[in-house]
Formats: C-alpha cells, structure tokens, sequence
C-alpha cells in the first residue's frame, strides 16, 4: 500500500526526522490560507501516488499570494500520468545548498534491508542507476544489530567529505529512517531529497513509504491512510474481496490458484506469444461466488478478450472447482471465449462435465495456454 507524500511525512516526524512544516489544501482558498500561516515564499506540491510530479508541472515554488493562488488553481484538477490531483501540499520554501538520496528496501539476495544512499538526490534514483551506477552506497543493514553508529557515519562522511556536522546529521537521518521501515514493516522508506540549507542544517523536504500488504492486519491505523479515489478500482475491489489481483497490459484473463502458478502461467502466455492481462489469484477454494467475483474484476477490463482458468486441485478436488466454475459462468452474462485446464485430484470428472458447456476444457498447461491465445486473436 502506497500513501502520499504529506502522510509519509508526517510518519517521519513521529520519529524524529527534520520534517519542514506543511498542511494539505484541497481549494484555491485553503492554499492561500496556509501560505500566510506559514508565510511566504511556499512550495505548492501536488499530491498524487506516482513519480514525476515536478516534470509534470505538479511542484511549484510561490513568492506571492498571486503565485500560490495561481499555482493551487492549475495543479487541483491536473492529471498526473492518470492520477487526478485532488489536494496539495503547503510547505515553507527552503533556500537547498546541497540535496541528497536515502532510501530503504527489501534485498531479497541478502535477505536484509538495504539501505541506499546517494550525492545525487532530487532526482529518480531509478535514473541514477541507470545512468550513474557508481554514484549510489549501498550497506546491507545486519537485522541482529541495526543499523550501526560507526556505519551510518561512514557513510555520511562518504557523501558528505571532510565535513562532519553534515555527515552526523545525515546518519542520523539514516537510523530514524531504519527505525521508520521497521516500525511500520514497510517495503519502501525513502526521503528525496535530504537537504542542507546554506546555515548547514539538514531537512527531509519529501518522502515516501510503502507498507507490505501482509502486515497491515498488524497495524489497523495504517487503514485510514488509504486513498480509496487513487487505487485502481478493480485491485480495491478485489482485496475486499480477498482476492491477490495486479492489473497488466494484455488481453488474456488469467484465473489460477496459487501465486507460483500464476506467475508461470503468465510467463508460458508469454512464451507462447500472448499477452497476460493480469496476475489473479483465487486460492483454493471452489465457491462459485468467489469466481464470480474474479470473473467480474476481470472483465471490467475491455482489452480482455478470452478467461484461462489454470487450477491444480489437491485437497480440493477438479470435479468441485469445475462445478463452481459452471455455477458462476451461469450466473452472469460472459461475452468472451474460457478455456479451463484442470489437474490433480478428479480431473478427468472435471473435464467431463465441462465437456457438457460452452466452455473449452484442456489437459495440459501448454494446450491451454495456446488455445486461449489462439482465441483472443
């Protein structure tokens, strides 16, 4: 789960980051009346769950009240790579000397977290690896000690040379930031930029978190940070439903239990020449109203033009999930083609009875995968 940027900020602060001041504004006239509370000259930031605000035109630095009235006015509204700005950040406006990257994620090579850092902030760290790979530090933190003293330092120092305040107040950062990843069991904790003003002193002027999905029943106050208005609405619908589903590009709906399973039907639709249309996984159960769910979440989806149901029955057997897969296509009207590949525990009962429909029964994985790309054209 992702959150913006005034809520990723205000987490930092509960742990003793240098957070600049800010509210959010939702109107033209809330802005305004932030500006004056914290005088000017202010940033007016758009807040949006995606990157590139600033090149968008979503970040912009206001001298005057006319600025902020303008600004507020053309960045409420504007749509950000498919995310409609719906409210802003109002924040004092900070005179930036030097700005630095430090961020935290999951390695799963080192099976640590990694912290990374670099000289090279205010600009996506994605394009920083890219471009300049050996511009970015990287420490693969310990979990039975943290992050250290000496360690955070020396990497302070390595960014900042010779000038030691700078370099405490960066690994300071470092540790509170440590502290924010594990406190909220996040997958991503990172400030962009770290700043020094020109009187030496450090402030985090952005930051992002994002929580593991499979922790939130350990944090219930994490819920009302959700922003139901910028989550794909078939990705919502489908955890109310409690259903692991990621939207993707293609035009084959896949339905398979068990993500492993997933994940390779997916990759044989690509190697076969198609095109996944997502990643759903139903589990295992075989309750008709589950599928229809599934089917629903996924044909809301007007690229999809054929449904694979790839299911390995163990405990639950082929002839049941075959029965609730008849059962939910007969509840609801399907306009696209399905075929359904069925192995393990009766499979052979399976097919059969999905011989007697309209569906498109296959033995193997390949021979679904391939006549459902066939019929999706």
């Amino acid at each position: 789960m992702n959150i913006h940027e005034y809520q990723a900020k205000e987490i930092f602060a509960r742990h003793g980051l240098p957070v600049p001041p800010g509210e959010v504004a939702t109107t033209v006239g809330e802005a305004v009346a932030l500006a004056g509370k914290f005088g000017l000259p202010v940033m007016v930031k758009s807040q949006v769950l995606t990157g590139g605000r600033g090149k968008a035109g979503g970040v912009k630095f206001c001298k005057t009240i006319d600025d902020v009235k303008e600004n507020a006015s053309n960045i409420l509204g504007m749509d950000i790579k498919g995310h409609i700005v719906r409210r802003v950040l109002v924040t004092p406006a900070l005179d930036i000397a030097s700005e630095f990257y430090i961020g935290m994620l999951i390695d799963r090579t080192s099976q640590r977290v990694l912290l990374m850092c670099s000289a090279e902030g205010g600009m996506e760290i994605e394009q920083v690896a890219k471009d300049k790979p050996e511009a970015i530090l990287k420490l693969a933190i310990d979990p039975r000690y943290g992050l250290l003293d000496h360690e955070a330092l020396e990497l302070g120092l390595k960014m900042c040379p010779g000038e030691v305040k700078k370099a405490r107040q960066m690994a300071n950062a470092m540790q509170k930031l440590y502290t924010v990843f594990l406190a909220a069991d996040a997958s991503l904790a990172e400030i962009n930029p770290f700043i020094f003003t020109p009187d030496g002193v450090g402030h985090a002027i952005d930051g992002k978190v994002s929580f593991d999905d499979n922790a939130m029943y350990r944090h219930a106050d994490y819920e009302a940070l959700r922003d139901l208005e910028a989550e794909d609405p078939a990705e919502r619908q489908a955890r109310e439903a409690n259903l692991s589903f990621v939207k993707l590009e293609g035009n084959v709906g896949c339905l398979v239990n068990g993500a492993g399973l997933a994940m390779a039907t997916m990759d044989l639709v690509k190697y076969y020449g198609g095109q996944p249309a997502n990643f759903l996984d139903i589990g295992g159960s075989s309750n008709p109203e589950k599928v229809v769910n599934a089917l629903r979440i996924i044909l809301q989806d007007k690229a999809v033009k054929v449904i694979l149901f790839n299911i390995f029955g163990g405990i639950t057997r082929c002839d049941d999930v075959a029965n609730g897969i008849i059962k939910a296509t007969e509840m609801m009207t399907i306009d696209v083609p399905i075929v359904v590949r069925l192995t393990g525990t009766n499979e052979a009962e399976g097919r059969a009875l999905l011989s007697k429909t309209k569906l498109h029964p296959a033995e193997t994985m390949d021979e679904a995968v391939q006549k459902a790309i066939a019929l999706a054209g």
